[in-house]
């Protein structure tokens, strides 16, 4: 089975982190986005993955097409690299990595993290991943029919039709006829709001007799700005903390506590200080004299006299906050 994951996004919601960092390689939990996805996505499909085709902005650069390719070479795939160098949706950038658009299929857009096992049933011609969701208007959502077959594909419909939100998570038996539609879609300029949309493709299948079902995720975790990026950080801790080591040995702590979970990576250095609970420290990062929770600090950082909550903290930063010397009368209060 092939692995496509459509990553070129500019992540403008994610600004002013995403100017340096493309979003997908943002850290959660001490890993990139793009990497935890990936990592989850071979744990649980229990399927031979052949080949991981990344689709990226030209301007990603070298180091990340590496980095990308090892992910993928540690997890015993041939990692492979594809440009989309316009921005024209979410079929055309599949279809960027046409090539790979061959056999068993599976597609996850590196916007989002899951808790799931996703399981495949390769006698089926398709499943899409959904979510329940409170206000299904904000999303493109699946009509159900009998055992989870999926009667129709309705983008953000005011009137109720499902409450099952499409998540960005794809399988499909026949990448090749998926190619074939994909195509169809950029030779006969069938756009939405200016952009080839991955369901107008998958409609038209639906209409030509290939069927569809759906499965569901556990949890659906957004990282598309700061707040849900931190609350993602803090739920990946949670579910990963008795699974992968969050504490490296090799970081210095002295008179302080760590209140897990937290990531605490090599080389970090914090010393009179309270960190956590849902912190994650990259490497390189020292902090002093500070109270931090629930948020991200990005490596070589460096935090001072601080207290900080819901909170990312970029690279290379020096965030340090002024003691104070007070004199405060009785019955006084200060916010």
């Amino acid at each position: 089975m092939n692995i496509i994951i459509p990553m070129a996004g500019m992540g403008k919601r994610m600004r002013p982190h995403t100017l340096t960092t493309a979003k997908p390689l943002l850290p959660i939990a001490g890993k990139p986005i793009v990497q935890r996805l990936v990592e989850d996505i071979v744990a649980t499909c229990n399927e031979q993955i052949d080949e991981i085709a990344f689709i990226i902005a030209p301007s990603f650069g070298k180091e990340v097409e590496d980095h990308l390719c090892k992910v993928a070479e540690t997890l015993g795939a041939k990692g492979k690299i594809c440009y989309q160098e316009q921005a024209l949706g979410t079929a055309h950038a599949i279809l960027c990595a046409g090539d790979t658009l061959t056999g068993n299929v599976f597609i996850a857009f590196a916007d989002t993290l899951f808790k799931a096992e996703f399981s495949i049933d390769k006698t089926k011609d398709a499943i899409v991943w959904t979510q329940k969701v409170e206000d299904p208007r904000a999303y493109g959502v699946v009509k159900l029919g009998p055992n989870d077959s999926i009667q129709a594909f309705v983008e953000k419909p005011q009137e109720f039709v499902s409450d099952l939100a499409i998540i960005g998570v794809y399988y499909f038996r026949d990448g090749d006829a998926l190619k074939k539609e994909l195509q169809r879609l950029i030779d006969n300029n069938i756009m939405l709001k200016g952009e080839y949309q991955i369901t107008d493709a998958m409609e038209h299948m639906l209409s030509n007799g290939v069927k569809f079902f759906t499965d569901r995720v556990e949890e659906w975790f957004d990282c598309g700005f700061k707040d849900s990026a931190v609350y993602t950080n803090g739920r990946i801790l949670e579910i990963k903390k008795d699974k992968e080591q969050l504490v490296s040995s090799k970081a210095t702590i002295e008179q302080s506590v760590i209140i897990p979970p937290c990531f605490i990576a090599d080389g970090v250095v914090i010393k009179n200080s309270v960190v956590g609970p849902h912190v994650s420290v990259e490497k390189g990062a020292v902090i002093e004299d500070s109270r931090i929770t629930n948020s991200i600090v990005r490596e070589e950082t460096v935090v001072k006299n601080a207290q900080i909550n819901n909170s990312i903290l970029g690279k290379n930063v020096t965030y340090i906050s002024k003691p104070e010397e007070l004199s405060i009368g009785d019955y006084s209060t200060r916010m």
